[in-house]
């Protein structure tokens, strides 16, 4: 470790002031459930970060933290947000180690290695290039929700003079690599194409699998904001069409994908099927219960029915919790579950892991399960799953949305459904099959899924949500 201030000058004790306040207005339109996030430079710039900084100082100090872990993906606005973030943070008396352009998941476990479970993570995640955003945890718990608005509120306080903390900075890749690869283990070697669509997961990932004895062959494994050759998002189709081409014309016995920041994975197989997260979470239950049997398995609720039914078949507890990453890792937390996934991507491995979202080693963990067969696309495709349609979006006014759910809880009309599930949203659950609509936490959208096991159920499921909606919105028209 080499300490170091990453900017020019130390920073100096702050006077006691009012001058935070003449300061520009924040954008409340930044300020989302999960994290940070906003357009750079309009939203978000070094002067809002610097005061983010400065609040997450207060908050750190307010707990007892002394050291904030800080990392930064690929976006070419992200070296200096980073810089500006550590400079509010030691100016607020805190102390900052510098991780240099990382995935997220190596501010978690950088986090967790400190013992501190503290840290920033500078990343867009998968937004478009001219986004950016924060994403913040403190002693353990991922901030979120009210966390989130408290921190907007301390961003306009006056700052206290205090003794400002100090910068170091360490590369942890090869210690994040050696840990992974010193706990799975391939049952024979694989090749694998990667995806990383000029995300920051492109400066680890080749590394790290080949460590675990895999052949890999790269697609847009070299970092570039601009993300030239697709948007780095496995949870859009065809964003994962050019590592399909590649897996169905080479050796390549599957394929992985990450997202902008490497928190999230995408499958493909052979057959260049999408093996969408809730059926990668069967997998992953049906292996975590044979050694953990009878645990408790979470699961967002835009999650197939069939995962729910398989962590039952396999002795295990399922779980139903309400979409978000922050929300799923308290439930993480509070329940003590060894698993927990959501359909966006976000799976979190407690079970020989330390319970934080990571798309790497969620790779890592599919592979060492599927190198115990010869035909990895075969079991993958064998994983139960009915029909069902991707999440659709119903795009709303700012404030609407959440409105008309609350209305369609309360006065929503689904006859022929078995129960009503409204811990997010509205799910109707049916003897064969299921239709969701929810307020997206992080747009003025409504989001909408179905799955019936046969067309003939989805198409009924649809049309009892078409008519629900049509009761409270008649004029609107449906994306189903």
């Amino acid at each position: 470790m080499v300490d170091a201030w990453i900017g020019d000058n130390p920073p100096k004790p702050l006077p006691e002031t009012d001058h935070v306040q003449a300061l520009a207005p924040l954008a409340d339109a930044v300020f989302k459930a999960y994290d940070i996030r906003g357009i750079v430079p309009a939203q978000l710039n070094t002067e809002f970060a610097r005061r983010l900084g400065l609040a997450l100082a207060a908050l750190a100090r307010s707990q007892q933290v002394s050291t904030l872990v800080v990392g930064y993906d690929g976006r070419i606005s992200s070296p200096e947000l980073a810089q500006a973030l550590c400079e509010g943070v030691q100016a607020g008396g805190v102390d900052t180690l510098n991780l240099g352009m990382v995935p997220t998941p190596l501010v978690y476990f950088a986090a967790y290695m400190q013992r501190t479970g503290s840290g920033v993570a500078i990343t867009g995640s998968h937004n478009p290039p001219d986004y950016n955003g924060f994403k913040m945890m403190m002693a353990g718990h991922t901030l979120h929700g009210a966390d989130i608005q408290a921190l907007k509120a301390a961003m306009l306080k006056p700052v206290k003079a205090t003794v400002p903390g100090t910068g170091s900075s360490q590369d942890l890749s090869d210690i994040y690599i050696r840990h992974i690869s010193n706990h799975i283990t391939l049952a024979r070697p694989m090749r694998i194409a990667l995806d990383c669509g000029n995300g920051v997961g492109a400066v680890i990932a080749s590394r790290l699998y080949r460590a675990l004895g895999c052949e890999v062959d790269e697609l847009y494994c070299t970092v570039d904001g601009r993300f030239p050759n697709h948007h780095p998002d496995p949870a859009d189709p065809r964003n994962l069409q050019d590592l399909i081409t590649h897996v169905q014309n080479s050796d390549c016995e599957i394929g992985l994908a990450f997202d902008g920041d490497a928190d999230r994975l995408g499958v493909v197989t052979k057959s260049g099927e999408i093996i969408w997260p809730d059926r990668q979470m069967i997998l992953f239950a049906r292996d975590v219960l044979a050694r953990v049997p009878g645990a408790s398995i979470i699961f967002d609720v835009k999650c197939s029915r069939h995962l729910g039914r398989a962590i039952e078949q396999a002795g295990g507890q399922p779980i139903m919790s309400q979409t978000g990453h922050s929300l799923i890792k308290a439930k993480l937390i509070e329940t003590g579950a060894p698993l927990a996934g959501e359909m966006s991507g976000h799976i979190f491995f407690k079970e020989r892991w330390f319970g934080f979202d990571d798309g790497l080693y969620a790779g890592a963990r599919l592979l060492e399960i599927l190198s115990r067969t010869l035909d990895p696309s075969g079991v993958l495709a064998a994983l139960p799953q009915g029909i069902s349609t991707p999440e659709l979006k119903l795009e709303m006014r700012e404030g609407e949305s959440h409105a008309l759910i609350e209305r369609l809880q309360s006065e929503g009309h689904f006859p022929l459904a078995q129960h009503l599930i409204t811990i997010d949203g509205v799910r109707a659950e049916y003897a064969d099959g299921f239709g969701l609509a929810r307020a997206s936490n992080t747009t003025p959208v409504i989001v909408l899924r179905f799955e019936g096991d046969s067309e003939a159920a989805l198409q009924r499921i649809q049309a009892e949500f078409r008519e629900a909606l049509h009761r409270l919105i008649p004029d609107t028209a449906l994306p189903f």
